[in-house]
């Protein structure tokens, strides 16, 4: 049996449950795996609320699709693991077929990344979600090259953060916005080139100074909604926009039509697009693997929880007052 978190129905942070569950045996293809830390994701939230791009298909529904731990046992049909190794697991299936937010979980083993030496379980959890959702849209679909300007929203959000490190490293300079001036300091001391108050500023005008009235070769956008129209007006021609996330909750329009149909590269983005996919897969963990290596990439924690205050950490994610990850940590 293992502690884990499930809800018997949609709705809010209170309505997970920490229940004791029956685990089995990895079957073809799968791992079993202790899990000793948890990265909190928004998907999660919109799982639990019914509001994400898919819904539970049944009751009690699992949640989670990023941990960090140890290989337990292996299933047939599963090379490359051994019994103890340290793993991460990144979002690679749907939360109707397995989760994570539990003291042990059986996962696919397609989902499974080598820990490196020196990355605790903490930092383990927290690091491959950002990183590869940033680094799949902008580098492997993009093709961000050194001098590019790359705006980003929600940029205090670790998918926000690791982009901000990705721009740098590849010589691109990374423009934060925030909605108030509250974390322009954070945001720069993670790197930020430049950093917009999208209450106080208007975002066109500052990104069109900012390049010399070129505009951005890059907008990387979680929040869509009716804010896209501004965005579009600030894309360098043949540059692209990049909506991976919907924040605002409110219809995204298609900025063309608003804007007397210009050339725009206008595209919606998905980590699936790289986790699924084992060529991006290999060349996005060596990039990734290889930011570690030499410091330039830093995973962003804000806080952590253990498992038994999930319903506070989702609480704390809605929030919306986090500069980074929020990790739940599982005591054994």
């Amino acid at each position: 049996m293992a502690k884990t978190v499930r809800f018997h129905e949609h709705g809010g942070p209170d309505v997970l449950r920490l229940e004791d569950v029956e685990v089995g045996e990895p079957g073809p293809g799968e791992v079993l795996i202790r899990v000793d830390a948890i990265g909190l994701n928004r998907a999660e939230v919109l799982f639990r609320s019914g509001n994400y791009i898919e819904t539970a298909k049944q009751f009690p529904a699992r949640l989670g699709a990023e941990a960090a731990g140890v290989v337990e046992a292996i299933g047939t049909h599963v090379a490359g693991l051994r019994v103890g190794q340290p793993v991460s697991v990144v979002p690679a299936f749907s939360m109707n077929d397995y989760g994570v937010y539990t003291e042990r979980a059986i996962v696919p083993a397609t989902a499974l990344l080598h820990r490196p030496d020196g990355l605790d379980p903490v930092a383990g959890a927290a690091v491959w979600m950002p990183y590869l959702t940033a680094y799949g849209a902008l580098v492997e679909v993009g093709g961000m090259r050194a001098g590019d300007t790359v705006v980003l929203t929600a940029a205090s959000s670790s998918v926000g953060l690791a982009a901000i490190q990705i721009a740098n490293r590849v010589g691109a300079i990374p423009v934060a916005t925030t909605r108030t001036p509250a974390k322009r300091d954070a945001l720069l001391r993670a790197g930020a080139a430049e950093v917009i108050s999208t209450d106080e500023e208007d975002v066109v005008d500052r990104v069109r100074e900012l390049t010399g009235g070129r505009g951005a070769e890059f907008v990387f956008d979680a929040v869509a909604g009716p804010g896209v129209v501004d965005l579009a007006k600030v894309v360098a021609p043949g540059g692209t926009l990049f909506v991976y996330g919907a924040l605002s909750g409110e219809p995204t329009p298609y900025p063309g039509f608003e804007l007397g149909m210009p050339a725009l590269n206008m595209r919606t983005y998905t980590l699936f697009e790289v986790t699924t996919d084992p060529e991006r897969l290999r060349r996005a963990e060596a990039f990734v693997s290889s930011g570690l290596r030499t410091g330039a990439f830093r995973p962003a924690v804000d806080r952590t929880f253990t498992l038994d205050e999930i319903v506070e950490a989702h609480r704390y994610m809605e929030s919306g007052a986090q500069v980074g990850k929020i990790v739940v940590t599982v005591d054994h």
